[in-house]
């Protein structure tokens, strides 16, 4: 069974939308990766850290999962990072209203030895320097190392992110970012640019208008699915990246043409996630649910033409 390592944040978020309002939830990026992931026959590991304030019943529910939490840390007497947003009514601008960094602001990953070896690494949006030591602690290069960042470290650390992206082979971001990253307006002109980074596939996610993949000359579209309802886009992103990842380390092929179906793998899932607020619609989803979605992917995607 293939491994899987994932590096986030495991976090409490409240969340505001058009559509209600949370208290604290349980988020952050390495259990949306997580709860993304366990939808493939891989075994996976999270790599994190929480304060003694983390309600046990949300390890269980990891572990129920078949996400593996040796790598949680677990600092009793420290607080849980956590995050409050309040989204606009295009549900795709967003104003932070609370970041509490608490223990993650002295968090240094630890991978536990039995994933040192593992064949795909996904690196969830962390400081630069946290996603290079994770890296730097593996017994032998991973098959495929995938970094997911934002703008926030393009602003506070851009040459620590130049450093680790270097060393990557997947980067996934969204197309603001992406246009920040590389300096150009055009996603075809930015992904070239980021190319010469270092990563062999560039991901630019494109919120409900789907995701660009990117490989040399090449180049892949997915579309967003409709959908009647979208309740809370917090944690879209992080699905996408958990099942692009797992869709990857349960196939073992890292070819351009298996990344196509591990890009509509990852749009699927996240198709789900914004279904309810927070990690509510992935704790439940069931693979029939996920099989009858990639079917409606599949229809939408696919037309006969007579071209003459």
């Amino acid at each position: 069974m293939s491994k899987l390592v994932i590096v986030g944040t495991v976090a409490f978020d409240a969340i505001e939308t058009p559509f209600g309002k949370t208290d604290k939830i349980l988020g952050g990026a390495a259990t949306y990766i997580g709860l993304s992931a366990s939808n493939f026959n891989i075994d996976a590991a999270a790599v994190s850290i929480i304060g003694g304030d983390f309600p046990q019943e949300y390890l269980d529910l990891l572990t129920d999962k078949g996400v593996n939490i040796e790598g949680v840390e677990i600092v009793k007497e420290g607080k849980t990072f956590f995050w409050s947003g309040k989204y606009h009514n295009d549900m795709n601008t967003r104003d932070t209203l609370v970041t509490e960094l608490n223990v993650l602001e002295h968090f240094n990953p630890v991978v536990p030895d039995n994933y040192k070896d593992a064949e795909i690494v996904m690196l969830g949006n962390l400081h630069p320097g946290v996603q290079q030591s994770v890296l730097n602690q593996m017994i032998k290069k991973p098959k495929l190392a995938i970094l997911d960042t934002m703008n926030f470290w393009m602003d506070i650390a851009l040459d620590d992110l130049l450093s680790v992206i270097k060393n990557v082979d997947v980067i996934t971001i969204n197309d603001e970012e992406a246009r920040q990253l590389s300096g150009e307006y055009s996603l075809v002109v930015a992904a070239r640019k980021i190319h010469k980074m270092g990563p062999k596939y560039v991901v630019i996610k494109k919120g409900e208008h789907g995701a660009l993949l990117f490989h040399n000359d090449d180049m892949f579209y997915a579309p967003a699915l409709p959908l009647e309802e979208v309740f809370d886009p917090t944690g879209a992103g992080d699905t996408f990246a958990g099942g692009f990842a797992g869709y990857l380390a349960s196939t073992g092929d890292i070819s351009f043409e298996n990344m196509k179906n591990a890009v509509i793998y990852g749009s699927t899932l996240a198709s789900f996630c914004v279904e309810k607020f927070g990690t509510e619609r992935m704790i439940d989803l069931t693979d029939k649910e996920v099989y009858k979605r990639l079917q409606a992917f599949k229809n939408l995607t696919q037309f006969d033409i007579k071209l003459t």
